[in-house]
């Protein structure tokens, strides 16, 4: 006989809260969230209330209306450390940085937004590290030109609705016209770069690694401030992200 589980009336709200953000809209109001789970609002706020209080959530800035927050992102990063893909590209980071000794970073898409969830850092003291976990825009980075040639034509208008786009240095890509171009580009030659797009003297190579299905799934990157760059160190660095896309692409394991 199968053993009955005693269910938690506010565990279950919360997982249905989450389980809502999962499968709906990016962000729902009070009254949204209530209705939709059938939740008397005053339990549906004390709840609301402690979610937004421990990361789990995040409000806009009239506080009305949530979405998930940075803690789950941080659970969900730490999952992500613990499998195959994280290791290979561990041990592929170690080899990397003993050659050249240059910043080498593993990047995912979430939500259109590019996040840095692994990364192996040189040890020069003039370096660029991107924060594990902060997100950034995909038209300002190597990895997230490669990211975005996955994209069809509609699915890049959603994202850039308007003909400008931000500019974070003057280097950045400001037009879409520009981007489809750039992204055309990446995708013929598998290679995307940043050439001081998102930070003034600091240039990034990136590559795509493949599921079975060839769908690219994450990116691998390496920093290097202009100063160190010669024709042999920027050989290397395209040896390097080349051989690492190629190996991790074969050894992928869904995450």
């Amino acid at each position: 006989m199968e053993k009955q589980i005693k269910k938690v009336k506010s565990a279950d709200r919360v997982l249905d809260i989450f389980e809502l953000f999962a499968n709906g809209a990016d962000s729902y109001n009070l009254t949204e969230i209530s209705k939709k789970l059938n939740m008397p609002p005053s339990s549906t706020y004390n709840i609301l209330q402690n979610m937004l209080s421990r990361g789990y959530l995040e409000a806009d800035k009239s506080g009305k209306q949530f979405r998930i927050g940075y803690k789950l992102f941080a659970i969900r990063n730490r999952y992500i450390q613990g499998t195959s893909l994280s290791e290979e590209f561990n041990q592929f980071a170690e080899k990397i940085v003993n050659d050249l000794n240059e910043s080498v970073s593993l990047s995912i898409l979430r939500e259109n937004k590019l996040y840095y969830i692994r990364d192996k850092v040189s040890t020069h003291g003039l370096r660029y590290t991107p924060n594990q976990g902060d997100p950034i825009s995909l038209h300002a980075t190597a990895a997230g030109k490669i990211l975005l040639t996955q994209f069809t034509m509609e699915e890049l208008r959603a994202l850039y609705p308007t003909n400008e786009l931000e500019q974070i240095t003057d280097k950045t890509i400001n037009h879409f016209d520009e981007l489809v171009i750039v992204l055309d580009k990446v995708r013929s030659t598998g290679i995307g770069y940043n050439l001081g797009e998102t930070v003034s003297g600091v240039h990034c190579v990136a590559g795509g690694i493949l599921d079975q299905n060839n769908k690219i799934i994450a990116a691998i990157s390496m920093s290097i401030p202009t100063v160190r760059i010669t024709d042999e160190v920027w050989e290397r660095i395209h040896y390097w992200i080349n051989l690492a896309t190629t190996a991790l692409s074969k050894k992928f394991i869904s995450i």
